[in-house]
């Protein structure tokens, strides 16, 4: 499980890192006004989502990722307002050319951290057994209910419809 964290924190952060270096290297944006701050925090969010814990390229993870990228999404929002609002520390990341700021204000701060909590919890609600382990199980279950009863349901079925053939006839006949 310790495992699991530190792998949704590092996968996280780089998430963070690289939609930061977007904005920083590529839209050469700083610091960031209210509106891009929320927009970027979704963006991170639904990213973290799409790829952290049971990503969506798995054979079954399709729809699990669908629900963390929504909700991802808008707890990336939350986290992003309670960082403008509340988290007032002054961070200096002008030697890495990213800025002066308090810490909601900086994309190089700010994604990262909100991307690699984000993902250390979808990583840690994914912990579970080994999915062959838990088939087996699956299909151990399976074979001790259906080794107690006797079930003959296709010659149960052929049986009603036979006496349904006969009661038809004999109806007939009155």
């Amino acid at each position: 499980m310790l495992k699991r964290l530190f792998i949704g924190l590092f996968l996280g952060a780089l998430i963070g890192a690289v939609v930061a270096a977007v904005l920083i290297q590529v839209l050469h944006i700083v610091t960031f006004g209210p509106v891009l701050a929320y927009l970027s925090a979704i963006v991170t969010g639904v990213v973290t989502g799409l790829v952290a814990g049971k990503p969506i390229w798995s054979a079954d993870g399709k729809i699990e990722a669908g629900l963390k990228a929504f909700f991802g999404g808008l707890l990336a929002l939350g986290g992003m307002f309670a960082l403008r609002q509340w988290v007032h520390a002054d961070i200096n990341l002008s030697s890495m050319n990213a800025g002066h700021a308090e810490l909601g204000w900086l994309p190089a701060a700010s994604l990262p951290l909100i991307a690699g909590v984000l993902a250390a919890f979808f990583e840690l609600d994914n912990t579970g057994g080994d999915p062959e382990a838990d088939a087996k199980k699956k299909d151990g279950a399976k074979d001790t209910k259906a080794s107690g009863k006797k079930l003959r349901v296709a010659e149960e079925e052929e049986a009603a419809e036979d006496e349904e053939e006969e009661a038809t006839p004999a109806k007939k006949r009155r």
